[in-house]
């Protein structure tokens, strides 16, 4: 996604890629008026953030932990499908309908495309955002329309241009679509405990949308970083490290499904921890690797390998919780992704280099800093903080967004043309 930016309907592909355009292709498409709909993660992207905003402070300090309309379908529930759903899934819509054209050189979804995936998206969010159990069938019919429409435009930009490549993306998408359906069958049903452990599953999903994309994104960040003109690409990644991840995240995730009480999600977790750590050496690089979009992938690789770590020696009966590991991965890991992958395409594509502004810099410390004081003090570490650790994490998450939301809207409203990012 951010191998390249579009400008004037061009694709121009950095770090040794040869030249694509597309300008032929889109030179008779409608022209689009709003900003906001030229380009998925110039939608997606201030929706995300604006929900991550009011989530986490609207489920602690406005609802005490609980949800107003919620009944049979536990609280817990709700926000945590709301959490990977909602904020997750708009990031995700994002990036995929952004990213996918630029790899295939296909034209982009925009205008009324765009506008009916939000409108999909946006009636599962009102529903959740007070545990409405009574409209969970209509909330149902939106995300599950919302996520096929989703996987529509991904599996047709591959189909047109006539590429495999990327088509792990459409698979994974079209799973994540079946966990939404298994999981409101779940609810329907009052299976609570099995709709819990399919919502672990879709945790685990992303977990793997961001290895798969952090494989992508990396190598082009780690080039930048190193060679801030573009000309040279002095780095190459391992390639046994691109999937490795995802495939044990996958493996995790099947066994935590079919066998939950046994020890062998807890091995497999382990497994997927040695193998983030491992992906460490990828940020093997120098002082470049002090640039703060560098470190906010880096960390996001961190905290999903102690995640799983604490996870694991959880399932091997450790004086750990592993809920502790899964805040390690949703509030540590995937925040600190989706924050990074937010601030370098929000510069990307529009039109400039990567030079962050204060706001980029504040909220990746912000965001670590939410990661930490969720599971710090629940392992021992700054237990002064216990009890009150919850709202500090989720006032730090949210701040984190709010600022990244001041300072890349303007970006995103105003992009730029022929900047040096983009020649």
């Amino acid at each position: 996604m951010v191998a390249g930016c579009r400008v004037s309907g061009t694709v121009r592909r950095r770090t040794g890629e040869r030249v694509l355009t597309n300008a032929g292709r889109t030179g008779d498409a409608p022209v689009i008026t709003s900003p906001w709909l030229v380009e998925g993660l110039r939608l997606f992207f201030p929706v995300a953030a604006g929900l991550a905003v009011l989530l986490p402070l609207a489920w602690i300090a406005l609802f005490a932990f609980s949800l107003p309309f919620a009944d049979s379908i536990p609280a817990s529930q709700w926000h945590a499908h709301e959490m990977i759903f909602g904020v997750y899934g708009a990031a995700l819509a994002g990036f995929l309908t952004s990213a996918v054209p630029e790899w295939t050189d296909t034209r982009p979804r925009q205008g009324r495309a765009l506008l009916v995936l939000f409108l999909l998206w946006l009636p599962g969010r009102l529903i959740g955002f007070v545990g409405f159990d009574g409209l969970m069938g209509i909330a149902a019919a939106a995300d599950l329309a919302f996520l096929g429409l989703l996987f529509w435009y991904v599996l047709s930009a591959l189909i047109e241009r006539g590429s495999t490549r990327h088509s792990s993306f459409a698979v994974w998408v079209g799973l994540f679509w079946l966990l939404e359906l298994a999981i409101r069958l779940a609810w329907l049903a009052d299976l609570t405990d099995l709709a819990g452990r399919l919502l672990h599953a879709s945790l685990m999903v992303f977990l793997i949308f961001f290895s798969l994309a952090v494989a992508r994104i990396n190598v082009v960040v780690i080039n930048l970083a190193l060679d801030p003109s573009g000309e040279t690409t002095p780095y190459r990644p391992h390639p046994g490290r691109q999937n490795l991840t995802a495939g044990l995240v996958a493996l995790y995730t099947l066994a935590a499904l079919a066998a939950p009480a046994s020890t062998v999600p807890a091995y497999l977790a382990l497994a997927a921890a040695a193998a983030f750590f491992d992906r460490l050496a990828e940020w093997f690089i120098g002082a470049a690797v002090f640039r703060t979009h560098v470190l906010a992938l880096a960390g996001a690789n961190l905290f999903a390998g102690a995640g799983f770590m604490i996870i694991g020696l959880a399932g091997l009966r450790a004086p750990l919780s592993p809920t502790t590991g899964l805040h390690v991965l949703s509030v540590g890991s995937l925040g600190l992704a989706v924050m990074g992958v937010f601030i370098i395409a929000g510069l990307r594509h529009t039109g400039r280099p990567l030079e962050l502004p204060w706001q980029a810099h504040v909220a990746v410390f912000l965001m670590a800093a939410a990661g930490l004081a969720r599971v710090l003090p629940e392992i021992g570490v700054a237990t002064f903080l216990f009890g009150d650790h919850y709202i500090l994490s989720a006032s730090l998450w949210s701040v984190a967004f709010a600022v990244w939301l001041l300072g890349f809207l303007p970006l995103l409203r105003h992009p730029l043309q022929g900047a040096d990012g983009c020649h």
